[in-house]
């Protein structure tokens, strides 16, 4: 099996990058961030606060997240229900990040994804696949961009779905997001040591996925 990894902070166009090249290959796509975020739901619907750890963990280990296709494009359910699009919602992202600092919760969907992983050619994108989830990955890339370009692109994709919105505040959040995955005690956002530097600040998503499809070939 050939698994790539793509790590880096919030916004940093992972998630899109990563279903491309998957695409690309004819590989498996695996949203990790999307399985975080559909725990992070089942615990908001339940009027679960991000703090109360006990109530967290016992609530994610009840419910179960699949991962499905539906022509091409990968489906998340929350106990059969698809949630793909309930889970971009702002509140939402920011609770995920929230919640993944602790460690039940991540055992759980590490093991998760390393059974995918084990069984298939995968592109999987994240905070911590090159350090923790597939530390022998056959690639692995650390995928970044400034703030302000990440604020900006957020800005636009809401802008777009017709939100209301300020980018100083997206980009303190984003800031803020940031601050919280390097500095979490459990697998905190970092580059792995064999993982390429891939900054697309100044390139477009076309650019972004060339290089690292030239990085898988080689």
């Amino acid at each position: 099996m050939f698994n790539i990894a793509i790590d880096g902070p919030a916004g940093a166009g992972k998630s899109t990058i990563a279903k491309i090249v998957a695409k690309k290959l004819e590989y498996i796509y695996v949203d990790t961030g999307a399985m975080y975020r559909t725990l992070a739901l089942a615990c908001f619907r339940d009027g679960i606060t991000a703090d109360d750890e006990a109530a967290v963990v016992k609530k994610c280990e009840s419910v179960e997240v699949t991962l499905g296709y539906e022509n091409g494009t990968q489906k998340v359910y929350l106990n059969g229900e698809d949630v793909s699009s309930e889970i971009r919602k702002e509140e939402i992202g920011n609770m995920t990040s929230a919640i993944a600092v602790y460690a039940p919760l991540r055992e759980l969907m590490v093991s998760m994804q390393r059974k995918i992983a084990a069984e298939n050619n995968v592109v999987m994108d994240g905070r911590d696949i090159g350090t923790v989830v597939l530390p022998n990955a056959d690639l692995k890339v650390y995928l970044t961009a400034s703030a302000r370009t990440r604020a900006e692109r957020r800005y636009k994709e809401l802008v777009e779905k017709g939100q209301d919105c300020d980018i100083d505040a997206i980009e303190a959040d984003i800031k803020d997001r940031d601050y919280r995955d390097m500095n979490r005690e459990i697998a905190p956002l970092k580059q792995a040591e064999d993982a390429e530097l891939v900054d697309s600040s100044n390139m477009d998503i076309d650019q972004v996925v060339e290089t690292i499809i030239k990085l898988a070939e080689k």
